[in-house]
């Protein structure tokens, strides 16, 4: 079996307060995200599972918390959520020759902002369960709808909960982050800000913290940090509940929510998001997702690592090993002069942001095609909004035309996709925005 070693797999009848399962309890142990990291976990079968439909996914991060085998099992049979498969995960740990833990990945795979660990449950986690055959001939089969998946985590779990759906909105459509860790661990912190600035996702997300939760002030308050958060997601019009309850840093009042939250989770009106970002919200009006289309555009109309403002009295390219941009004056003879770092970026991986491609628009706002996005900046250098790529468009080319922006992999697809955006028009100064 590719990448993956079993060496472990127990199938054990276990009976719930109101149902029976299959358990079976396996391992990961030749992850290719984490080298030479083991993963255990429990997948839960419920006995009305048949096989002929996919089910709805419940993924636990931590293994078995509040008591969810339990709750969702009374909550399948009441109909208040479908039937669903249960994968209860712990954190990797790293052995040496002689059996010893030498590495707990816990905070590295959790805490984490980038996209490793949706990754590996993307492409490690999800198809093993989905390989394992049943010894009644059922097959696991799981919804690829991320309106019938969710993920739940504690403290770290938390945090890697809402990542793991952030950046995989189309495996995850639901969260449930209770007393999560976005402080200053691994970039945490800085997801309320980029929340603010994304377009939104089609995401549904409970967070849960207490008054007095700050594990380690070291890394600033837990309560502070998750009320920012719910802020953001607030002001970026998300589907979004909040439990905020005397206690600290533990799993007890997520224990005593966890079936109202499921059943909030999985009711099955949908919100439309509306964000207060008066920068997107204008361009989003009538926006169409992305959009694959057939033939060739001219290679003339696509942009490069360098913009120059339409009037021609500045230019724009990426600084080597940071994450600003150079601005640059253009005198009259096409000299570069007083240059700055100017504009900021964004990254989720703690290193330089890859930038293949930017352009100004008609307001001498700046788009830069970056792997956590398309920033687009103000005319002093702050990005105000992100708008998402299409999957493995993170080196694409940009072009804007009246009302469309286009975007070409390097593999020559090409996606397009309408937006109330119009191009810099050359020779034109675009309005100034001011000192803002």
């Amino acid at each position: 079996m590719k990448n993956l070693t079993l060496f472990l797999f127990l199938l054990i009848s276990w009976t719930a307060a109101h149902g029976r399962y299959t358990v079976i309890e396996d391992s990961l142990t030749s992850s290719q995200i984490y080298p030479s990291t083991i993963h255990r976990y429990k997948v839960y079968v419920p006995d009305s599972y048949t096989g002929n439909e996919p089910a709805a996914l419940y993924l636990g991060l931590d293994g078995i918390l509040c008591d969810a085998p339990a709750v969702i099992d009374t909550l399948s049979a009441e109909g208040l959520m479908p039937v669903t498969v249960q994968i209860y995960l712990e954190p990797g740990v790293v052995k040496n020759g002689r059996g010893d833990i030498v590495r707990y990945n816990r905070s590295n795979e959790f805490d984490a902002i980038d996209s490793r660990f949706a990754d590996f449950l993307e492409q490690e986690l999800l198809p093993a369960v989905e390989r394992i055959a049943m010894n009644d001939g059922r097959r696991i089969r799981l919804s690829v709808n991320p309106a019938q998946r969710c993920v739940f985590g504690l403290s770290s779990g938390g945090i890697a909960a809402f990542t793991a759906a952030w950046h995989r909105p189309d495996l995850f459509g639901k969260v449930f982050s209770g007393c999560g860790t976005f402080v200053p661990m691994r970039g945490g912190n800085e997801l309320q800000a980029i929340v603010r600035k994304h377009e939104p996702k089609p995401l549904r997300i409970f967070l849960q913290d207490g008054y007095q939760d700050t594990w380690n002030p070291l890394f600033g308050s837990w309560y502070e940090a998750n009320r920012q958060l719910a802020s953001a997601l607030e002001f970026a019009g998300y589907d979004c509940a909040f439990d905020w309850a005397e206690g600290g840093h533990s799993v007890r009042r997520a224990t005593e929510i966890f079936r109202r939250v499921m059943t909030w989770l999985w009711r099955t009106d949908t919100v439309a998001t509306t964000t207060s970002n008066n920068l997107l919200s204008e361009m989003l009006d009538g926006a169409t997702d992305w959009q694959e289309i057939e033939g060739t555009l001219p290679d003339s109309i696509f942009c490069g690592p360098r913009a120059v403002y339409p009037d021609g009295s500045l230019c724009v390219r990426a600084a080597e090993g940071t994450n600003y941009l150079l601005q640059s004056l253009i005198d009259d003879e096409g000299n570069e002069y007083a240059t700055q770092r100017f504009y900021w970026l964004h990254s989720y991986s703690n290193s330089q942001a890859e930038v293949t491609s930017m352009a100004f628009d008609t307001n001498g706002n700046l788009w830069v095609v970056t792997d956590s996005g398309i920033q687009i900046c103000d005319q002093n250098g702050r990005v105000r909004g992100i708008l998402r790529l299409p999957r493995g468009a993170d080196s694409a080319q940009l072009a804007i035309k009246p009302g469309r922006i286009y975007l070409r992999c390097p593999d020559g697809h090409v996606y397009s996709r309408r937006l109330k955006v119009n191009p810099a028009v050359n020779g034109q100064r675009p309005q100034s925005q001011g000192q803002g």
